[in-house]
């Protein structure tokens, strides 16, 4: 049997040490264990790599506590603008949704896009009127109000400050959530989700939705979920960078995977952090930032659930 391994993050950049209270870190940490132990159950019990992202992303859109699905920041305008994607490292089939409103999960989306259409990635209005096709129900714009989320927008909102997630400084956090895995017959696939940024404007789409840039999953190489800052990760073309580390120049996942985030998405100005496996189950976390809310677990030993570096 092939060893089996899933990682999860909630965002990275994290709110420094000192802001964080007792309370909001145990749930932050349950949140995140509660995503963890349903989606490893999947692969335990043989499911698949998708699977298992897809149900780990699902939990935390479901929280309000990340900026993704429920807990999504608004838009200029006051609404949410949500983004996801999916792949699957088997076939690098993939897919995406960005700008959509009302999708309770935007993973789900996502992944109706790659497996029930023969499109890759859907946006706005289109996306949307695939998942009236679809049967979904669009949830009322309430289900999304979040009383700490409306209070950041209602800080800015008339200004031309955006703010990437709850923090004093507005790059101390980055909101975002992911999940990559390998799952007992070797398949990787990695899934992502986002709400953007607070105050957003123009339609901005960040590196969430993007194959390759926030996304990506390679059988011969690995599957990636990033998270940080959003247009450097695009320039940066940074999932796909530690595939290509990884399948032409041999490095290994941890190497490719520490490479790229201490090393070349600084050198041109972006911060954050990526989780990453490979087809061995091997998991990679790194990050240049106070923290990542990250929790994986590896078959045959204990879950590690954490925020800050130590």
């Amino acid at each position: 049997m092939n060893k089996f391994s899933l990682a999860i993050h909630g965002g990275a950049g994290t709110l420094i040490k000192g802001m964080m209270t007792p309370e909001k870190e145990i749930a932050y940490k349950n949140a995140l264990r509660n995503a963890l132990s349903k989606a490893y159950h999947i692969l335990e019990n043989h499911g698949t790599a998708i699977e298992a992202v897809a149900k780990a992303v699902v939990e935390l859109e479901d929280s309000y506590l990340f900026n993704a699905g429920k807990g999504s920041v608004f838009t200029t305008d006051g609404t949410h603008e949500m983004d996801a994607s999916i792949m699957d490292g088997k076939d690098l089939n993939a897919g995406a949704v960005s700008l959509i409103t009302g999708i309770k999960n935007p993973i789900t989306l996502a992944k109706d896009v790659m497996e029930k259409s023969e499109h890759v990635f859907l946006a706005g209005e289109g996306a949307l009127k695939f998942a009236k096709s679809l049967d979904y129900t669009l949830e009322d714009k309430t289900y999304f109000f979040d009383e700490l989320r409306y209070q950041q927008w209602n800080e800015i909102k008339d200004t031309d400050s955006f703010q990437l997630d709850h923090s004093l400084k507005k790059d101390s956090k980055f909101g975002t959530v992911g999940a990559v895995a390998c799952d007992q017959n070797g398949n990787i696939a990695a899934a992502t989700s986002t709400g953007g940024m607070t105050n957003k404007r123009y339609g901005r789409v960040g590196d969430s939705p993007m194959i390759g840039a926030g996304n990506y999953a390679n059988n011969k190489t690995c599957a990636v979920s990033c998270t940080g800052s959003g247009e450097f990760f695009i320039k940066g073309v940074v999932a796909y960078d530690v595939s290509c580390l990884m399948e032409y120049k041999g490095m290994s996942l941890s190497e490719a995977a520490s490479e790229v985030i201490q090393k070349r998405i600084l050198e041109i100005g972006g911060d954050g952090g990526l989780i990453a496996v490979d087809a061995k189950g091997n998991i990679a976390m790194p990050f240049n930032t106070e923290g990542m809310y990250r929790a994986s677990r590896i078959s045959g030993e204990k879950e590690k659930i954490s925020i800050y570096t130590n």
